[in-house]
């Protein structure tokens, strides 16, 4: 009799569960499309399949299997006089480890952002918080690109195909703006650029949030990199 009532208390906890993470997903999709409608968006909250090809360049969609972005948002904003086009929303996938014997399946979600910029031949620039990882890195000689700020070199790791690019972009204005912003992961590949942090999802209001920052990032490009990369392209 006590197992059965185990497992009927464990088959009762399992529905509440199941319930209540019903419930809290259809509230985060019905906020989500508020939150397009206000900002005279679309949205779509069915899952899309072909985001990890689209976006293979950007690393975090590459990462373990069944993959799909899901809760999508696409329109567009306006920073510093020009029409950036961008979209963010929900991404899944899955990890699956072997001990020998058994299995087992960890599934992952996360709220990303991606805008396109308005020029073409963008170097590629990875800004991120620095980690642990990276400073063994760096003694082994596997530096970063630094910057005469030594707080500014030892909170991000940053890395570019272009180190003149970056130096210009990251100026001492936009040092003291990403200094003072706690930003994610920004990543400029194939001329988009990716918000991510690739842990955690964002409520509605983190979303809005990380919207007002892309503005604010680009406002902070100095003039002489927009007015060249115009020009080139």
């Amino acid at each position: 009799m006590f197992p059965f009532v185990l497992f009927l208390l464990g088959a009762i906890l399992v529905g509440l569960f199941a319930y209540f993470e019903h419930q809290r997903q259809k509230q985060r999709r019905e906020a989500l499309a508020a939150l397009a409608a206000e900002l005279g968006w679309q949205f779509s909250p069915e899952k899309d399949y072909d985001h990890d090809e689209q976006f293979a360049h950007f690393e975090v969609f590459r990462r373990g299997h069944t993959r799909f972005a899901y809760n999508t948002l696409w329109g567009s904003f306006e920073a510093d006089g020009r029409e950036y086009p961008i979209k963010m929303g929900d991404f899944h996938y899955q990890v699956t480890t072997h001990n020998g014997k058994t299995s087992s399946t960890h599934t992952y979600r996360f709220s990303y952002a991606i805008a396109g910029l308005p020029f073409a031949n963008v170097p590629e620039l990875l800004i991120r918080p620095e980690g642990m990882f990276d400073q063994l890195k760096g003694l082994l000689g596997f530096d970063d690109i630094n910057f005469e700020s030594e707080e500014f070199s030892r909170r991000f790791f940053v890395k570019s195909s272009n180190k003149r690019f970056a130096y210009d972009v990251i100026d001492p204005r936009m040092m003291e703006f990403l200094l003072a912003s706690n930003p994610p992961t920004i990543d400029i590949e194939q001329s988009r650029i990716c918000l991510c942090d690739g842990g955690k999802q964002w409520t509605p209001e983190q979303f809005k949030s990380q919207l007002s920052w892309a503005r604010d990032f680009f406002d902070h490009w100095p003039d002489h990199v927009v007015n060249t990369l115009q020009t080139q392209g």
